[in-house]
């Protein structure tokens, strides 16, 4: 263990995880805590809170990844910002180990700990994958993805090889959920309108595939809905796969299974350089690295007012927790299992009675109420103008589901300057249409300069993966 930094001294209040449900919590009790004598800590390894419904728009270009984000040192003036990763809490001792940026560990005393440490992307071992693939968690990914994407197109266009041209021309998403579905949306737009820009390619040559182990997708909205949206996906020339899974991705050659046989038998297999992996999350894995109970999947047990339990009926004193982290109970009754689902509808909620419910608690204001919300329902953007969704019940398609997805989006996003810069990146690609321009050599900043003083230039990612993959099963 390294000495613990310079830090205060007064009675904390914990916040593990600085996403939707923590930067929430940390803004309304900072100044609560700090008049009276206590300090909010914040740890995360991010500087920066994501708006995670946003990623697939940054895919399409609609707006800038650094205005999907919120700076905790800016927008959390009261709160002390540790940049960091807790690694493991004892609640027994009060004690949360820190894994600082250096890789060194500390020592964090509590008061009361909150643990908002959201989710990670559920990976499964699919040989390949690992290294061929890229989710669509985390801005840098959402970035990346779109870099890549305008960088496959521009070297098939350029490319004389059938095979290079047919490889770097294919795309393929796994999962069919909101994720899933509406990335694979953006992804078809951007695709269009880059190609219909380059007159070396055709929308012919693209292919575009979507794969879904069960037999439907988008389970959040009525199956007839989900069934127009295949068809509408359909129609733009994106093939929907249900009923199957991903069974290799070795040397970046997809391997596709029949779900529907009893020995999975191969369905298909052919080369794709862009493979994106949407099929589900799992709860942080520090969850499992705490003394707080923990059920089968990986979550820490809460009660309804968002404390963390202790047996059957009671609770640990100054342990709390929400979010995708924790298995929040719904109690009206909707949720998958009775528990709440992960999305930013509930967090934020959750954020917000769980911070009530401290002041209760620590300090005698208020009540403490127990943790109900009723879903508003779901609403999905598939590209420019189109959309799906059941705000309120109500079955929407097209523009104004559209305009519902944005508008709700827009006002769950925190702080009005951030509400601003996404808004006026709305309004100029309406104006001017979408920007198609790829930041292909983002992966490797420093070459320019190695280039002007004559030393190794770093490989790009495609180079890199071929040496990766050189003695890998030959493409078909």
């Amino acid at each position: 263990m390294s000495l613990t930094p310079e830090l205060s001294p007064q009675p904390r209040l914990l916040i593990v995880g600085g996403g939707y449900a923590g930067f929430h919590i940390a803004k309304a009790l900072q100044t609560k805590v700090k008049d009276r004598g206590g300090v909010v800590t914040l740890v995360d390894p991010l500087p920066y809170m994501q708006y995670q419904p946003f990623l697939p728009e940054i895919v399409g270009g609609h707006i800038e990844g650094r205005h999907a984000v919120v700076d905790h040192q800016t927008h959390l003036k009261d709160t002390e910002v540790v940049r960091g990763t807790v690694v493991k809490v004892e609640h027994a001792r009060k004690v949360a180990t820190v894994r600082g940026e250096d890789g060194a560990e500390f020592e964090l005393p509590y008061q009361d700990v909150v643990m908002t440490a959201g989710a990670t992307t559920r990976v499964f071992p699919i040989p390949g994958l690992g290294e061929n693939g890229i989710g669509l968690k985390t801005v840098e990914e959402a970035v990346a993805l779109r870099n890549q994407i305008l960088e496959r197109l521009d070297a098939a266009s350029l490319s004389t090889d059938a095979e290079e041209r047919r490889r770097a021309l294919t795309f393929v998403v796994v999962g069919g959920g909101f994720a899933g579905i509406e990335t694979v949306a953006e992804m078809e737009n951007v695709i269009r309108t880059a190609v219909e820009r380059n007159e070396r390619l055709s929308q012919s040559e693209v292919r575009i595939v979507l794969v879904e182990a069960m037999g439907r997708i988008m389970p959040e909205v009525s199956e007839d809905q989900a069934e127009n949206v295949v068809k509408h996906l359909q129609d733009r020339g994106i093939e929907v796969l249900l009923n199957t899974s991903l069974g290799d991705a070795t040397g970046r050659v997809m391997t596709l299974t029949d779900m529907k046989s009893e020995d999975k038998a191969v369905k298909e297999k052919f080369p794709a350089d862009t493979l994106v992996w949407t099929a589900g999350v799992a709860a942080n894995g520090v969850a499992k690295q705490t003394d707080f109970p923990v059920e089968q999947r990986g979550r820490i047990e809460v009660t309804p007012t968002l404390q963390v339990k202790d047996g059957e009926s009671g609770v640990l004193e100054g342990a709390w927790g929400c979010g995708d982290v924790c298995a929040v109970p719904d109690l009206t009754g909707s949720g998958p299992g009775g528990f709440c689902v992960p999305n930013a509808q509930h967090a934020v909620r959750q954020a917000k009675q769980l911070a009530a419910n401290y002041m209760a608690v620590r300090h005698g204001e208020g009540e403490v109420a127990e943790y109900v919300h009723k879903s508003l329902g779901a609403v999905a953007g598939l590209g420019f103008l189109k959309g799906v969704g059941n705000p309120m019940g109500l079955k929407i398609n097209g523009v104004p589901a559209w305009l519902a997805h944005r508008g709700y989006h827009i006002y769950a996003m925190p702080t009005l300057e951030r509400r601003f810069r996404i808004a006026s990146g709305w309004i100029a690609e309406t104006l001017f249409g979408r920007d198609t321009t790829s930041v292909s050599g983002q992966d490797t900043p420093f070459n320019a300069f190695r280039a002007a003083a004559g030393v190794e230039l770093e490989p790009v990612r495609f180079e890199q993966r071929e040496r990766d993959t050189a003695q890998a099963e030959p493409a078909i």
